[in-house]
């Protein structure tokens, strides 16, 4: 038997879209013949998915899912924005938003590989390859992702345009502060920071930062550029981490103050810790 190789199953999945799990499976009943495996695949019911899975899909929305103590996120694509504004498309992402927070998979390709809970003759993948023929798009799902609501943790969740950007914030202290965090959600989705804080930004980062800083001051004491540099880095500590940012709803205030604020509110130490912002293909 000829010996299937990761980048063979790579191969496979890229030009059909199908899961990992089911490339390895085919290409080793196919003895490594990639043609042959991918006839396979068609013979098996999935012709129409894998004749559309190699056009490129740019377009997608977010959704999001609750159930229990588990919060999914999941990003699926298609081919056109007009797809993504069918009522069947919409559908099936709330069913994959679903599925993951019902199931919580340890990653995206074993999802893939899973039983749908509502059609359990199906894999998730499987069902995905019936919207594929239903819609007549290529259909992706692209990235999930879940959460675990915790005592004393606080989470905020926000859909923006209509699912193109979603954000996610978790404030430690309370189990109650749900309003706060999806203020300072709303206020990711808008001021898009790349760090929570500059302690989180990496240090190759802020030296090169630093670099160009460096570079745009000419003629000046060592000392006169040093100051100017960490201005510089200040500046860009204010404008890409989410607790140096100003609040869109208050620009007197940065979303630490707007924190420490609400802290003193309730009388219990609050604190900023996560946030996650995705956009459609990112």
């Amino acid at each position: 038997m000829a010996t299937v190789t990761p980048a063979m199953i790579k191969e496979l999945r890229d030009r059909t879209g199908i899961g990992m799990g089911k490339c390895k499976e085919a290409l080793e009943e196919a003895n490594g013949d990639m043609e042959l495996a991918i006839a396979n695949l068609r013979k098996a019911g999935m012709a129409s998915a894998v004749k559309k899975e190699g056009r490129e899909t740019k377009e997608g929305m977010i959704g999001i899912a609750e159930h229990g103590d588990t919060v999914a996120i999941v990003e699926v694509n298609a081919e056109t924005d007009f797809v993504v504004k069918n009522e069947r498309f919409k559908q099936f992402l709330n069913d994959i938003a679903e599925e993951v927070a019902k199931t919580n998979p340890p990653s995206l390709d074993a999802f893939l590989q899973q039983k749908f809970s509502k059609e359990p003759g199906l894999t998730v993948d499987q069902y995905r390859a019936t919207i594929v023929q239903t819609i007549g798009e290529n259909i992706q799902i692209r990235r999930i992702l879940t959460l675990k609501k915790q005592p004393g943790h606080s989470l905020g969740l926000y859909s923006h345009l209509g699912g193109k950007i979603v954000t996610a914030v978790e404030v430690t202290g309370s189990d109650k502060e749900e309003a706060l965090a999806k203020d300072i959600a709303m206020h990711t989705a808008a001021a898009a920071p790349e760090y929570l804080s500059p302690e989180k930004v990496p240090a190759e980062i802020i030296e090169n930062e630093k670099d160009i800083a460096r570079g745009q001051i000419q003629g000046k004491p060592a000392n006169i550029i040093e100051k100017i540099v960490e201005g510089k880095i200040n500046a860009y500590y204010d404008t890409n981490c989410l607790v140096r940012q100003k609040f869109i709803r208050d620009d007197a205030l940065s979303i630490a103050d707007v924190v420490n604020q609400r802290a003193k509110e309730v009388g219990k130490p609050l604190a900023l810790t996560n946030f996650i912002r995705w956009t459609v293909g990112q």
